[in-house]
Parts: C-alpha cells; sequence; structure tokens
C-alpha cells in the first residue's frame, strides 16, 4: 500500500508541528505501507532543527516544490520571525488583519493550485492508494481537495489543530465574509474526506457533527533517549516549560503562588529553578518580573528536539498550560505525551474536566489546576517541594506505552487499510 502525504512542516523544520508526521513516516513501512512525502524546498520555518533530518527514512521518495508565501512581503520574514518567534506574531493589529481577512484560510493558500498541478502529473503516472493531508496550515486540505475531486484515491484529512476554531483565530479580527469564507471551506473538507483524523476526544466529537467518520490518533512520543544515557536530575526544585508558550497561556495565577511561596520561605526562594525552554511571549516575561521572579528564572531559548527531551527528563517537575480560552478542553499540546515519557511530575494550569485531565489521571502522571485555584496550585507546589527536600519526588506513571508513536501508527496503519479496502 501506497500513501501520499501532503504537509507543510517537515525537517528541516523544527517545532511541534513537524512531530507527528515525521514519526508517522518514520514508522510506517513496519507496517506495509510505503510514504510518499510532499513539501516546500524553501519553508520559511520559524524555528529549524537540522537535527530532525536524521529521522527520515532514507529509502523513501519526498517531492518538493518550491512555495511564495505573500505574507513574506508583509511581516513574515524570516530575519523578523527569529527575532520574536510565533509566540508574539499575533498581535492584532493591522498586519494581522490583513493576514485574517485577505488570506484564507492562510498565507500557503497561493501554493495550492501550484501543487495540484505538479501532484496531478505524479499521481497520472504513479498508483498511490490514500492521500493524506495535514493541517495546519489548512490550505494543505484544499490541494488534497482538488486532487481526491480528479482522482479515484481516498483521501484523510488530519487536523493537528481546530480550524475556525483555532484559539488565537480572534486576533485577526475576520469580518464576516473572511469568517464565512473559511468555514465553508472547512465544512467542505469535513464533508468531502472519506476519513477525518484529529488529536483529541473533544475534537472528534465536534467533527463528527459534520464529517461522516472521524478517527482518533493523539501525539505522542517516541524513543528519543536511550536506555542507556542516564538522566541526573537538577539538583535545584526545578519547574521546566518546554516549548511555544504564546500570551494566552501565560501562568499568571502560577507565578503569584510562586511568589507567595518565595515570600514565605527564603529555604523555597534559594531552592526554586525555574526554566522555559522554547519562545516565550514577552506577556509571560512581564509576569515573570512583576512578581520579582527574575532572579529564579531562566529562559533557555529555543533548543533541538533531542535537548528538549532532555530537559524534560532532568526537570524535578513539568509545567503544562493550556491556553486560557473558549473551547479550551479538546486542547491537547504535543508536549504532553512526551512528558509522560519524562515520568516527572506534572503541573498542568488548564481546564479541570477537560481532555488533558483524563490523560494525566489515567497515566497517574499529575494533575490539572483551574485558573482560578490558587489554593489547590498552592498546596500542590508545596507537597512537591517537600517530596524534593525529601529526596522522594517521583511518581509512578502507568498506561503511557499505547503513546509511543510506533504503537500510534499501528493505529494510523489500521485506518489506512480499512480506507482501502
Amino acid at each position: 500500500m501506497k500513501v501520499l502525504i501532503i504537509t507543510y512542516y517537515w525537517p528541516p523544520a523544527g517545532g511541534s508541528g513537524v512531530q507527528r508526521w515525521l514519526k508517522f513516516v518514520k514508522y510506517l513501512q513496519g507496517f506495509d505501507i510505503v510514504p510518499v512525502v510532499y513539501t516546500v524546498d524553501n519553508g520559511n520555518y520559524v524555528k529549524e532543527d537540522e537535527s530532525l533530518l536524521k529521522e527520515v527514512p532514507q529509502n523513501i521518495e519526498i517531492l518538493k516544490q518550491p512555495i511564495w508565501d505573500p505574507t513574506n512581503l508583509l511581516f513574515w520574514r524570516k530575519n523578523k520571525q527569529q527575532q520574536q518567534g510565533v509566540s508574539n506574531v499575533s498581535k492584532g493589529g493591522l498586519l494581522s488583519y490583513i493576514r485574517g481577512n485577505f488570506f484564507i484560510p492562510d498565507p500557503k493558500i497561493a501554493w495550492v493550485q501550484p501543487s495540484v498541478n505538479y501532484l496531478q502529473k505524479y499521481l497520472d503516472t504513479n498508483d498511490i492508494d490514500v492521500i493524506i493531508s495535514s493541517g495546519p496550515p489548512h490550505s494543505m486540505h484544499l490541494i488534497a481537495q482538488k486532487l481526491h475531486q480528479k482522482n479515484d484515491v481516498k483521501w484523510l484529512a488530519d487536523f493537528r489543530d481546530p480550524w475556525t476554531d483555532l484559539y488565537y483565530n480572534k486576533d485577526f479580527k475576520q469580518g464576516s465574509f473572511a469568517k464565512n469564507k473559511s468555514k465553508k471551506l472547512e465544512e467542505g473538507v469535513l464533508k468531502n474526506a472519506d476519513c477525518i483524523l484529529t488529536v483529541s476526544p473533544t475534537l472528534q466529537k465536534e467533527f463528527s457533527k459534520i464529517a461522516r467518520r472521524v478517527e482518533l490518533i493523539t501525539n505522542g512520543f517516541d524513543t528519543e533517549i536511550s536506555a542507556s544515557e542516564k538522566v541526573v536530575l537538577d539538583i535545584n526544585f526545578s519547574i521546566s516549560y518546554i516549548g511555544l508558550l504564546p500570551k494566552q497561556s501565560n501562568p499568571i495565577i502560577l507565578f503569584k503562588v510562586l511568589k507567595e511561596l518565595c515570600d514565605e520561605s527564603s529555604e523555597f526562594r534559594k531552592a526554586l529553578q525555574i526554566n522555559f525552554v522554547g519562545d516565550i511571549s514577552e506577556d509571560v516575561k512581564e509576569a515573570i518580573k512583576g512578581n520579582n521572579l527574575e532572579m529564579n528564572t531562566s529562559f533557555l531559548g529555543y533548543v533541538s528536539h533531542q535537548k528538549a527531551v532532555t530537559y524534560q527528563k532532568c526537570s524535578q517537575v513539568l509545567l503544562l498550560l493550556i491556553p486560557d480560552v473558549v473551547n479550551n478542553k479538546g486542547i491537547l499540546t504535543g508536549k504532553l505525551f512526551e512528558y509522560l515519557a519524562a515520568k516527572r511530575p506534572i503541573i498542568a494550569i488548564g481546564p479541570v474536566h477537560g481532555d488533558l485531565a483524563t490523560i494525566l489521571k489515567e497515566t497517574n502522571t499529575g494533575a490539572v489546576f483551574a485558573f482560578e485555584s490558587p489554593k489547590k496550585l498552592k498546596s500542590e507546589i508545596k507537597r512537591l517541594y517537600d517530596a524534593y527536600t525529601e529526596h522522594a519526588l517521583f511518581i509512578g506513571a502507568k498506561n503511557i506505552e499505547k503513546y509511543h508513536r510506533k504503537e500510534l501508527t499501528k493505529n494510523l496503519a489500521s485506518i489506512l487499510k480499512s480506507l482501502n479496502s
């Protein structure tokens, strides 16, 4: 069986967007499925991670075409991206308005027709059993939709994030025309794809209101560090956040609690080490300054995926943050599953009855605290700190192997084969 995967994010792209299909491709051949990847050859990625190129199987076919991104002329030039990162891109100003109202569903729309023309020639001379599109950017789905309409080939559309309900869409100040057009495009994909794939139970439920078949495969973790590599925990009481941290996830409640604990105990302040590894919003940095936590905080910047995993395994406590926005119960960040593999205690701030809370409970890896529950959060941090001082800060993680990338790929293979049966 042979599948064509249409994805914008591919090594050397860094960040979370590249991980899902890179890992699927890594394991698909073990389940008798041959992947062919179609991506850009001049991707203007916010972050790059050359180390991920080593994970691409040497024997797979990779098709590439150049992309012209009109927003490069406006505000997403690579040098500017490297200065501010994606955590600060969406400011809600004029440029965001242009982005949201003139490039629908996203700035990659200009790549759709050239990609269709190129891939149609490929399909004319090569047998493909299933076309797979992965978004965002959701323009990838529009490429697959046009090919699906022209050819007798099944189509699976993978939604790593919502489309019209994505939490930062409101920053683009879309008018009614743009909102309606985007909604219509989304419904077209949901209704016409043979199968919708998504990453959380809540999203699966929402998409099932429109699509005829919706399957769930979460993100996961891989065996990034060999068992022989010794992991040494941080000496300090470290609370580490790894990944993109946008303004919508600014953990103000956490900083206030940590300030209280520091004011109450000089020993706690001396031991506390807050680590941010990745692209961090300026709003977060201001909140840290406002709570007198600068001396306890390190901003380590963007690092390779391999290095990020090492930070996770060495941290005393891992911090997970869900955006404080409507419809956030279905948000499962990719870093969650790597946190599970690190087997360190997780403090999460977000909806207490969402998909995240369910997974943390079933894996015995941590707990979720509401955005307005400072007393409970403070009590939990004190409990973890006391265990740390007694050299007994460990957890009994369970039920995590089903989230290994190889096991998830096995589930994907079953779905793909069912489409072609």
